[in-house]
C-alpha cells in the first residue's frame, strides 16, 4: 500500500495546525509556505478535512482553520481516510467480493488492512509531534 501525496501533505496539513495553531486559526498560506507545498493543494485537502469534521474555519483579519478536536483525539488513520478515503490494500477489503469466501490471497489482504489500520488508528496526531520531539 501506497499513501499518496494527498495523504502525506494531509498529514502534514494537520500536524502543522497542531503545532503552530495552539487555538488560534492559521492562514492556509502559513501552512503553504512552512511546509513547501502549494496553498491551492492544500486548499483542496483541507475542504476535505473540513467536510470531515476535522478542520473548522474562522473567517476574518485573522481567519484561518484550526482543529475541531485536540490533537490526542485526532488519529493518523482519520486523517489518511479523510484525505485517502479507503487505505485498505484492495478494494475487497472494503467492500467484498463473489470470490471473497473461497480466495485464497484474500486472508493476507485481510491481515495486512488490520495491521495498517491498528496503527494509523491508535497512533494519534499529538503521538506523531511527540515522536518528532515536539510537545504541545
Amino acid at each position: 500500500m501506497m499513501i499518496s501525496t494527498k495523504g502525506r501533505y494531509g498529514l502534514r496539513l494537520i500536524l502543522d495546525l497542531a503545532k503552530e495553531g495552539n487555538g488560534r486559526p492559521v492562514p492556509v498560506k502559513e501552512i503553504a509556505k512552512r511546509q513547501e507545498i502549494s496553498d491551492k493543494y492544500l486548499e483542496q485537502i483541507i475542504s476535505q478535512f473540513s467536510k470531515a469534521g476535522l478542520v473548522k474555519s474562522v473567517r476574518g483579519a485573522q481567519g484561518g482553520y484550526i482543529l475541531t478536536k485536540p490533537a490526542d483525539e485526532i488519529t493518523a488513520g482519520e486523517v489518511l481516510r479523510a484525505a485517502e478515503g479507503s487505505i485498505a490494500p484492495v478494494e475487497c477489503c472494503e467492500i467484498g467480493c463473489e470470490h471473497s469466501d473461497g480466495c485464497i490471497t484474500f486472508g493476507l489482504y485481510k491481515r495486512i488492512k488490520d495491521a495498517v489500520d491498528g496503527v494509523v488508528d491508535s497512533t494519534t496526531i499529538a503521538d506523531m509531534l511527540a515522536d518528532a520531539g515536539i510537545s504541545l
